[in-house]
């Protein structure tokens, strides 16, 4: 009901999911990820246990083979899941069970994985890992929302489009983006416009935040209003305005400073 992709980026040892589907909320229970560690997509008659265990498995050095083998033993419903995964060193696991809902497989190269079921036919997972590969220049979000709008121009999900997700872990167990479409009738379309309106602040924001290395963070906010502030001037010097929902700021909220606290 699904198609996936999971990737290390080689650069920055970054760990991504990006995942589509004609199924309500599917960021929820597809995608898990230990920050630097390894990432697993579990779906098709899905097993979130297959994607925590999984998960946690891989981030104590584990390898993807033996976590799915042992798992996929375990699991009575080893015919009708689906399941790829990615260890800190880019090795990759992946199976389809022999009664996941045609068309169904997966696919992988160097440090990427794309697997999905009930698509349109195998042109769907060829063309989301041609154009993950295609576009190595760019950065790691960017590349997973260009393989998966690949993936829907050649066919996606057979059903047709309800639910989209991309989620990117650096080095912490929390995610460093983390956006869901969970019932849109053009979610992956939605997804793009909710990473523009992450640029506007947040992922300024997130460069600051605590980390197992530095539990506090940085504390003095000096240098992400600067990083707001020219971002926004650039913005309008373009001549593009916020795609973000959001109300006004108030009085209060044009400074920076005041507009980062919850």
């Amino acid at each position: 009901m699904t198609y996936s992709i999971v990737a290390r980026d080689p650069e920055t040892d970054h760990l991504g999911i990006a995942v589509a589907s004609r199924f309500f909320a599917v960021g929820a229970l597809v995608p898990h990820i230990r920050g630097g560690k390894g990432a697993v997509a579990t779906q098709a008659f899905i097993n979130p246990m297959l994607g925590v265990e999984g998960a946690d498995r891989l981030a104590k050095g584990e390898a993807p083979e033996q976590v799915l083998t042992d798992m996929i033993t375990r699991d009575g419903g080893r015919l009708q899941r689906q399941v790829h995964m990615i260890d800190a060193n880019g090795q990759i696991a992946a199976h389809t069970g022999a009664e996941c809902v045609d068309w169904a497989g997966h696919t992988a190269a160097q440090g990427v994985s794309v697997a999905g079921n009930m698509l349109a036919g195998p042109q769907v997972v060829e063309q989301t890992l041609a154009a993950y590969q295609a576009a190595m220049d760019e950065p790691l979000p960017e590349r997973l929302l260009t393989a998966m709008e690949a993936g829907a121009a050649a066919g996606g999900d057979k059903r047709g489009t309800q639910s989209a997700a991309l989620r990117i872990h650096r080095t912490e167990d929390y995610p460093w983006i983390d956006l869901r479409a969970d019932d849109h009738p053009d979610p992956l379309a939605e997804l793009r416009r909710l990473l523009d309106v992450a640029g506007e602040r947040f992922l300024h924001v997130a460069e600051i935040m605590p980390t197992k290395a530095d539990f506090s963070g940085l504390t003095d906010r000096t240098s992400i209003d600067a990083a707001i502030a020219a971002e926004e001037a650039r913005r309008k010097a373009e001549g593009r305005v916020s795609r973000s929902f959001a109300t006004e700021l108030g009085e209060q909220g044009q400074n920076p400073s005041v507009a980062l606290k919850k």
